[in-house]
C-alpha cells in the first residue's frame, strides 16, 4: 500500500467522532416515533444490523425494514452485514437506501469482490473483523475501503460488555490510517457507553456505534452529546 513505518511514539490525532445509533435497540413496535426521537437528539447516521442465522447464531434487521426507515429520514445509513454470504444481499441493500455496508473479513466470499460490488451501486464498503481476528487480517484492503470496524464484543447478540483489547486494535489501525493517502473512518460497535467513549476516541475511533445507552434513555440528546466528546480520559488506560 505504499506506507513506511509507523512511529509508535507519535501523538494521535484525534476528531470529534460522528455518533451512529443502533436500530437494534430501538423499540420496534413504535419504530417512527424512535427514528423521529433519535435523529432530533443529534445522530449523524443510523446503524443496522443484518444478520443472517448462519453467520450469527441470530436473525435481525432486514432490507424491507431499512427501506421503510429511508422513507422517513435521510440521514446517513450504516448497515453493517453479520452474513456468511455478503454477495448474496449487496442489491436488495443498496436499493434500501444503505450508504455504508459493511462485511466481515471472516465472510466466503472474496472480499475484493464484494467491496467491487459494493461500490458499483455508489455505496461506501466497509470491513469489519471479529474480536479474536488480528489486524493483519484486514491491512491489505485497508486502501480499498472507507470504513473498517474491529468489533468490540461478539457479533450477533445486543447488550454485551466491551472488550478491552479492542483499545490497542483502535490505536493501531489509526497508526496505520495516518500513513495513508485517503481518509478512512474507524468505527466502534458493542459496549459503547459515555465512559468507554473516551477510551476509543483517543485512540482513533471516528465513529461510534452505540443502541441501549442512547434508546434507552429518556434523554438521548444529552447521551449523544457525552459520546461525542471526549472530556474525561486518564492518559494510564
Amino acid at each position: 500500500m505504499g506506507r513506511g513505518p509507523v512511529d509508535p511514539t507519535r501523538r494521535l490525532q484525534i476528531s470529534t467522532p460522528k455518533i451512529a445509533p443502533s436500530l437494534l435497540a430501538a423499540d420496534f413496535s413504535r419504530l417512527g416515533e424512535e427514528v423521529e426521537r433519535i435523529v432530533a437528539a443529534g445522530a449523524d447516521l443510523l446503524h443496522f444490523d443484518v444478520m443472517d442465522g448462519e453467520f450469527v447464531p441470530n436473525f435481525a434487521i432486514s432490507p424491507p425494514f431499512i427501506a421503510a426507515v429511508r422513507e422517513i429520514t435521510d440521514v446517513p445509513f450504516d448497515v453493517h452485514i453479520m452474513v456468511t454470504h455478503p454477495l448474496r444481499y449487496i442489491d436488495a441493500l443498496a436499493a434500501a437506501g444503505a450508504d455504508f455496508i459493511t462485511f466481515h473479513i471472516e465472510s466466503a466470499d472474496k472480499p475484493d469482490e464484494v467491496i467491487s460490488a459494493i461500490r458499483a451501486h455508489g455505496i461506501k464498503p466497509g470491513l469489519a473483523l471479529c474480536p479474536r481476528t488480528p489486524v493483519s487480517a484486514v491491512t491489505s484492503y485497508l486502501s480499498d475501503v472507507d470504513l473498517v470496524l474491529p468489533m468490540s464484543v461478539e457479533p450477533g447478540f445486543g447488550g454485551q460488555s466491551f472488550q478491552p483489547g479492542t483499545l490497542e486494535k483502535i490505536a493501531t489501525l489509526h497508526q496505520i490510517v495516518q500513513e495513508m493517502t485517503q481518509p478512512l473512518d474507524i468505527s466502534v460497535d458493542g459496549g459503547v457507553t459515555t465512559e468507554i467513549a473516551p477510551l476509543t476516541i483517543h485512540r482513533g475511533a471516528t465513529i461510534l456505534v452505540a443502541g441501549t445507552a442512547i434508546f434507552r434513555s429518556q434523554q438521548p440528546e444529552t447521551i449523544i452529546q457525552k459520546l461525542r466528546t471526549p472530556a474525561t480520559y486518564d492518559e494510564s488506560l
